[in-house]
């Protein structure tokens, strides 16, 4: 058989890890990218739009699955029948923990990992953040300040899109936004009145968040169909499969092996890598 060489090797496919094919294949190096589950196709594996009706608990869920299979998974916000798919079988992918510290592990065993799940709320933190263990004693103190990785920022959000609004917060730092998605109807109330009761002192936002409220490097702008948990056709908010990946794979530079569990890393110290 023959054998190929890669510059790099990537381990997972979820956010960090299409984040890194892409700057990797970008700049130049032939990469690897290892994912432990299965291909996804949007074109199969998202059903936003498919109607309720066409699922065989309507929607509802089949209790005595989730119990018996995803008892863990089951707990996660966005888990549903219509998205049950996109977790793991807890039963086939068991991990462990120190009984004193038991922990919920939502995951998600497939390209794209669980940048298909979180919830696209996409904020900066700011000096307050980064100094936080400063000011009080507790901790170590970061070594970066924002205006170290402020430009990352910019990078980031110029290239997934978020949207937002800016309000000049010190503790809450403006991004590169799109325009921000508008506020409902008691959304609105709501922030008049805490303008006239608050003079200031409290503002109402709408979420800044990875959802692109206009065209933007070749995706289409959101719709508002609504059960984004369920996968999105049109690219609209980011995750690996329709955002990072793309990229590196047009490069040529990348191969995605799926169903390819990394069992141990093997590090030189005479080379220190």
């Amino acid at each position: 058989m023959a054998r190929t060489s890669y510059d790099a090797i990537v381990v997972g496919s979820g956010i960090s890890g299409g984040w890194a094919a892409k700057e990797l294949t970008e700049r130049g190096l032939r990469t690897l990218l290892l994912e432990a589950g299965r291909p996804m196709d949007p074109a199969r594996d998202y059903i936003e739009h498919k109607p309720v009706y066409e699922f065989k608990f309507r929607g509802l869920g089949d209790r005595q699955a989730e119990t018996a299979t995803q008892f863990i998974q089951s707990k996660a916000g966005p888990f549903e029948e219509q998205s049950s798919h996109f977790f793991v079988n807890d039963v086939e992918n068991p991990y462990t923990f120190d009984a004193d510290k038991p922990f919920y592990w939502i995951r998600g065993r497939h390209l794209g990992g669980r940048s298909l799940m979180w919830g696209r709320q996409t904020y900066r933190m700011s000096d307050l953040d980064f100094e936080a263990n400063l000011r009080d004693g507790h901790g170590a103190d970061w070594p970066i300040r924002y205006a170290d990785i402020a430009p990352w920022y910019d990078y980031v959000e110029d290239f997934i899109g978020v949207s937002g609004e800016r309000l000049g917060l010190a503790h809450l730092p403006d991004g590169k936004f799109l325009p921000p998605m508008q506020l409902n109807c008691a959304e609105e109330f709501v922030k008049a009145g805490m303008a006239k009761h608050f003079a200031g002192d409290r503002r109402l936002t709408i979420g800044r968040c990875a959802i692109l409220t206009r065209n933007h490097r070749g995706r289409a702008a959101c719709h508002y169909c609504g059960p984004c948990w369920r996968g999105c056709v049109t690219h609209s908010y980011f995750n690996s499969l329709g955002v990072t990946l793309p990229p590196a794979l047009a490069t040529g530079r990348l191969t995605v092996r799926p169903y390819s569990v990394v069992e141990s890393v093997i590090y030189d110290e005479k080379n220190d890598r």
